[in-house]
Formats: C-alpha cells, structure tokens, sequence
C-alpha cells in the first residue's frame, strides 16, 4: 500500500525570546492539522542574528510531549555528538512514555562547528562524525532494548543526510525515516543507492520513509511520485507564521485518497 503523505512543520526555536511564542506556535499547528511537529538541535541561531535568542531542544521535547495530544513529534535532528548515546536513548525513551507513544528520535552526524566549539564538543571531521554517529546508533538501539520499563513502542529513528558511502548505509541498517534535502533529480539517484545498501544488508527498503523540506506544490509533486511522503515546512521565531504549513496541509488533503485518511 503506498504510504500517505504526511506534513511536519520544524518551528525552528531561534529569535523568540519568550518561550510562549514557541508554546503557542505548537498549538495552532497540532490545531491546523499537522501529522508532525519538529524542532531542531542547534544552540544557537543558524539564520538572522547569530546572538539571538535560542532555546534548547530535548527539554522543550520534554514540553512538547505534554502539551500535545496527537501529533507526532522530535528533532530534526539531534547533533549526534552532543550527547552519550545511551543517555539519549533513556531521554528518549522517557519522553516516548510522557507522550503516550509519539515521539521520533531524529539524529544526524552533526555540522555546525558553533555549536562544538562554543560548547566544548570535539569538531572533528566528517568522517569522524559520521563513525561516531555509527557508534551511537548501535549503542542506543542496544540500550533502547535493555531499559525498564521499555519503550511504549519501536521508537521510529529519522536519519539525516545524505551521504552515499556511510550515511545512507546508516539508513538502510536504522533508520525508519530518512530526511535529505535532494531536488527530484538527486533524490532519485540518492534512492536508488539506499535501496542497493539495504538489498547488500538483507534489510527491507520499503520499510522506511523518505523525507524532504517542503519544496512547494509542483515539486512536491514530483517528488512524491518518486517516492517521498514526508514533507516538512519550516518556520522561524518570533511570529512562526503558518501560512505556508496551511497550503502544504490543503495539498496533503487532496493527494491523499480517502481510504488512507486517518492513517497519517
């Protein structure tokens, strides 16, 4: 059955400096009819004025799994390196409880050197990134399965990027959702080398979702007859104006057949 599409919007949590704003943006989304909120694991703004206001990701996840009562929700993405990996898990595990089942664990290798170098993390290179990251995926799906009480449910993992060699290899071997920023072009080549990783591991492709930034109607068109069902608008502080997140919502409702609905 081919998956219905689904609509995220990231609020980014940059240039608010009330956390209010951020609350209420979480609100009118869940209201609008989103299927998933994320945010995202940066420390400080990745656009406009870099000292401006910025608040931290797995604890307002924490809010989130409160505040909400439907969505779906996580990160897009957590920065790999920023935390022991089987802490993440057991955070994660404990915000999939307070939610009743809804969170999605989304990480990725990591980029911004800010972020490491303000906060004492080791840049490293991309390589080492992406071999630490590989560490991490084992050990919290070891931990994932050790913890007590265990998660409500698999826990969906997101993996960001879009590397041929190691990342999309990551994705075939982990990953239930894999989010890129590829054109329908590049996206159809990058698709066809995670289905060859996962045919080399054994593993089932169809099994994990692929997911791009809302690129607008036409292309989201396109791309989704070549495969994406994922498509997640952006949004910034302070006003976090849905306008755009309400057109992608009207699209998914006219693409999606009526048998499907609810299924998001």
């Amino acid at each position: 059955m081919t998956r219905p599409v689904r609509i995220g919007v990231q609020l980014q949590p940059q240039h608010a400096p009330d956390y209010g704003l951020i609350r209420d943006a979480v609100l009118r989304a869940e209201d609008a009819g989103v299927d998933i909120v994320f945010n995202w694991d940066h420390f400080y703004p990745l656009s406009g004025d870099p000292a401006g206001a910025h608040f931290e990701c797995w604890t307002m996840l924490g809010a989130w799994a409160e505040q909400t009562e439907r969505v779906e929700f996580g990160a897009l993405v957590t920065g790999g390196g920023y935390r022991n990996p089987d802490l993440l898990a057991d955070m994660a595990r404990t915000v999939d409880h307070i939610s009743g089942g809804r969170l999605i664990l989304g990480i990725g290798a990591g980029w911004f050197e800010r972020d490491y170098d303000e906060y004492g993390y080791e840049f490293g290179t991309p390589g080492s990134r992406l071999k630490l990251l590989k560490e991490s995926l084992a050990r919290i799906s070891t931990r994932l399965g050790t913890l007590n009480p265990p998660p409500t449910r698999h826990i969906p993992i997101l993996i960001g990027g879009g590397g041929e060699r190691k990342t999309l290899r990551l994705v075939a071997e982990y990953a239930d959702i894999w989010h890129s920023f590829a054109d329908v072009t590049i996206f159809a080549h990058k698709n066809k080398v995670l289905a060859e990783h996962a045919a080399a591991a054994g593993a089932d492709e169809s099994r994990i979702e692929r997911s791009v930034p809302w690129p607008g109607r036409n292309d989201a068109e396109a791309l989704h007859a070549a495969g994406v069902s994922l498509f997640t608008v952006g949004v910034s502080g302070p006003d976090y104006d849905l306008t755009t997140l309400r057109q992608a919502l009207e699209w998914r409702d006219e693409v999606n057949p009526e048998s499907l609905e609810g299924l998001a």
